[in-house]
């Protein structure tokens, strides 16, 4: 039998850096060429999330309905001709922005390209889309809403942020009926211009895809730039939700911390790996492994425009979520109290240095790099020292950050079950 081959970690990792330019409408284009691909992917990023609108569902219905029909192409004749060249459309919303992007083999570019122009320029939100779109969206969350996890997710921002900010806010499904078309058609001409926009593209980009690129930019029509008012979080530590009929109960336990450009992030986020960021973790050791309570648990730093939190999630049967909290937060406090082994920190160290190699692995993860970068205000290079902090960080920091930012009367704790 061959021995297995040794695990090789790379001291550092060398973030092709992206190059910028303005188009005429003030548009920032940032590619990532690479010869070594013969894709293309263009990504439109509009600051026109969730947090944006003005009314409840207008912000996702919008990102959603864009490909429904256009001024010149039926949703059908969008995903036929997509279709037929192979090529890939998606769109994604968050808190903060809407992501609409297009893939496709370079030598079909120009004709998914015209669908991007179509998509992105001459969307019409027809009615009858519109109320298929509403009815199924209202029934699908009146369905999820079913779900404890589903609630506790809910009710564990309201607890973060507060019931009235636009993080903490969970709108009844009803609302639905009240959305119109128009409403659509009002945050489309609002957020969706030049001045709210930024473009990556990635992939085999030359002059000529270049051009087809920015003459679609250029035709974003100007707008003035929206600054949400966001109030002051609202944090409540403790919410619970009892439902007799529910066989499981979801836990989420964390508390609000900050940005990814606070100098503390990077090294909270191997807190929460060593917490719960990869199998072996310690909750999933703990909760999983030795007391079999749950399936899965997980611990993250999730990072927002305004805002960025710790969140540990985790379902257990109702009868074990006493005893799962309880060992939750004691692994919480060990971390706090004791040193990590040398062998333990090294091993969160490699699976979130391997994590990065992965995601980086070929232009459209460069590119998704790229792009949370850019909404940080910050070039590629942030990468690169992002995984100096991690080799440099060392079971003292970690302890250290622990202890200053895991205090038991700190954090958050909401159970749904």
């Amino acid at each position: 039998m061959r021995p297995q081959p040794a695990i090789v970690i790379p001291d550092s990792v060398d973030m092709p850096r992206a190059t910028q330019r303005t188009t005429s409408n003030g548009v920032p284009i940032y590619t990532l060429h690479s010869d070594d691909f013969e894709v293309v992917r263009l990504t439109f990023v509009f600051h026109a999330g969730t947090s944006m609108q003005h009314k409840p569902f207008s912000a996702s219905a919008t990102a959603n309905m864009l490909s429904e029909g256009t001024l010149n192409m039926s949703a059908q004749q969008i995903a036929e001709k997509l279709d037929f060249y192979g090529s890939y459309f998606d769109v994604n919303i968050d808190r903060d922005y809407t992501y609409i992007s297009f893939c496709s083999l370079k030598k079909f570019f120009a004709p998914t390209a015209e669908v991007a122009r179509e998509v992105v320029l001459h969307p019409t939100f027809p009615e009858r889309e519109f109320d298929i779109y509403c009815s199924k969206r209202k029934q699908g969350l009146t369905i999820e809403r079913k779900k404890v996890d589903m609630q506790s997710r809910e009710l564990f921002a309201e607890a973060l942020f507060g019931k009235s900010h636009p993080y903490g806010i969970s709108s009844h499904e009803n609302l639905y009926d009240e959305l119109h078309r128009e409403d659509l058609i009002a945050l489309y001409r609002e957020l969706y211009t030049a001045d709210n926009c930024f473009v990556v593209c990635s992939g085999n980009i030359d002059t000529e895809v270049y051009n087809i690129i920015s003459n679609i930019v250029e035709a974003l029509p100007m707008g003035t730039t929206h600054e949400v008012a966001f109030p002051s979080c609202s944090t409540t530590h403790a919410l619970r939700r009892d439902i007799d009929s529910a066989l499981q109960s979801s836990i989420r336990i964390g508390r609000l911390l900050f940005t990814r450009t606070h100098s503390d992030f990077v090294g909270m986020q191997v807190v929460a790996a060593a917490l719960g960021g990869y199998f072996g973790s310690r909750l999933m050791q703990n909760l999983r492994e030795e007391h079999g309570y749950t399936y899965g648990v997980m611990a993250a730093m999730v990072n927002f425009d305004k805002e960025g939190y710790l969140a540990i999630a985790t379902q257990v049967a109702r009868e074990c979520r006493e005893d799962a909290l309880r060992e939750i937060y004691a692994e919480i406090e060990q971390l706090r109290e004791e040193l990590m082994t040398d062998e333990e920190l090294q091993m969160v160290k490699n699976v979130m240095i391997g994590e990065i190699l992965r995601i980086l692995d070929g232009p459209f993860g460069i590119a998704d790099v790229t792009i949370e970068n850019i909404m940080c205000g910050m070039d590629n290079s942030a990468t690169e020292q992002s995984v100096a902090t991690i080799f440099a960080i060392t079971a003292e920091d970690v302890r250290d950050l622990a202890r200053k930012y895991l205090k038991r009367e700190d954090l958050v704790e909401v159970v749904v079950g």
